[in-house]
């Protein structure tokens, strides 16, 4: 008797993608920055405050202050939001090139009488058990309609000269915060912090988009049908773009071009609107009268492929090290008449090539558009442990956070001239 074969059905195929793992916040770092004279430092727990949409991470601190040096003076924390527009070294006319968005001062040293004290996070309670009676803790918050930070790419010629959205941390000894009286450069220090957006935690959808165009001369259309292979993509991943094209007209498909564009959209004195390719695939696809295409093309848009690009929009940054393009805005609902500054999304567009009366290649207006959000991964947040286990970063004057000459003194050339405007 014969045992029959069994029949087995093949298992399906198994795509392995390769995921970009959350980074994690460095673990008991603490960042300060002193005064020339040595008469305060300042202490910070992170560098990055996160955007969640529905709020901004406050920013606590601590101030380490010799108040025998100090005296009779007051000691002042101020968190200031710029646009930087050109380069800070060129006056016109008494015409700077920057823009205050944002301006919050309070008072430190000595702590206003009456005023409630806010609870201090572990961090502060941390310092304090450290430094004792010198410490005094600080407390600001960023408005959630101030834009995140955001860098310009510079040009061939351009050396530290960042354009774009910045904050930053100004701490200074002054009698009065009247703006006839000079503030001391040696008795002042200025630490730059970002404002950043993380990719939101929510189920991933999977943009598609159609459209049928008619022709003259031709009794049916062309349709067009583009997809993404998801909605979200962390920095550096590839972007799949699924195109279809049904050819029932008479016209030929020619070429086949597909994008991935950065758009900027500049607020201040007016509203403009920038666009840049950050990635392009061009390929010649021939789709006749009658048949049928379709075809997944992949784009890369990553910083490494567009160096050469003057104005493209950054992540804004703290150290001189690598970059990756900037991340994608995401409002506040309600908030879009409020914001100032750069505001940045993405999109995916595909164009066909037509034929036209002639013979000769014209782009007919055959194009769809997808937009997509590029962000990088929420970080694995890593809280503090205990005291013994922590790790003092030291910005030094003329260090690699700087971003700009007058932060490279360690000191905001403009403090007894900055206004807010809101």
């Amino acid at each position: 008797m014969e045992i029959p074969e069994i029949q087995t059905t093949p298992a399906p195929s198994v795509i392995i993608t390769q995921m970009n793992l959350p980074p994690t916040f460095p673990k008991n770092i603490i960042f300060n920055k002193s005064t020339r004279d040595k008469s305060i430092a300042v202490y910070l727990g992170k560098r990055d405050f996160i955007d969640h949409v529905t709020h901004t991470d406050p920013v606590d601190g601590t101030l380490v202050l010799d108040t025998g040096y100090i005296k009779n003076r007051k000691v002042f924390c101020r968190l200031l939001c710029a646009f930087r527009y050109g380069r800070e070294d060129i006056d016109v006319c008494g015409l700077k090139f920057r823009r205050d968005l944002y301006m919050s001062t309070v008072q430190v040293y000595p702590p206003p009488l009456g005023e409630k004290q806010k609870p201090q996070t572990k961090l502060q309670e941390l310092l304090a058990r450290k430094f004792g009676d010198k410490a005094y803790p600080f407390h600001l918050q960023i408005p959630d309609y101030l834009p995140c930070s955001v860098t310009l790419q510079l040009g061939p010629n351009e050396i530290d000269k960042c354009c774009g959205v910045d904050f930053q941390i100004i701490v200074f000894c002054a009698k009065t915060l009247s703006i006839d009286e000079k503030i001391s450069k040696r008795s002042s220090v200025a630490m730059v912090i970002r404002k950043v957006q993380y990719a939101p935690e929510k189920p991933i959808s999977q943009p598609v988009v159609k459209t049928s165009r008619q022709f003259l001369m031709s009794d049916k259309p062309i349709h067009l049908e583009a997809s993404l292979n998801k909605e979200i993509f962390y920095h550096g991943q590839p972007i799949e773009v699924s195109v279809e094209v049904i050819n029932h007209s008479t016209k030929t498909v020619k070429k086949i071009k597909i994008t991935a564009d950065q758009v900027m959209s500049v607020v201040l004195y007016s509203h403009d609107k920038y666009s840049q390719t950050v990635a392009v695939q061009e390929v010649d696809e021939q789709v006749t009268p009658g048949s049928t295409l379709k075809k997944v093309y992949t784009l890369h848009p990553i910083i490494a492929n567009n160096l050469e690009k003057h104005g493209l929009a950054l992540d804004g940054k703290i150290r001189h090290e690598d970059n990756n393009l900037a991340s994608t805005t995401i409002l506040k609902e309600g908030t879009n008449r409020k914001v100032w500054g750069i505001l940045v999304s993405y999109r995916v567009r595909v164009k066909l090539a037509v034929t036209g009366m002639l013979g000769d290649p014209l782009f007919r207006g055959v194009v769809v558009e997808l937009p997509f959000l590029m962000m990088q991964p929420t970080p694995l947040n890593e809280s503090l442990v205990d005291d013994d286990d922590i790790q003092f970063e030291d910005f030094d004057h003329g260090g690699p956070m700087a971003v700009t000459e007058d932060l490279k003194e360690g000191m905001e050339s403009s403090f007894n001239k900055s206004r807010a405007f809101f």
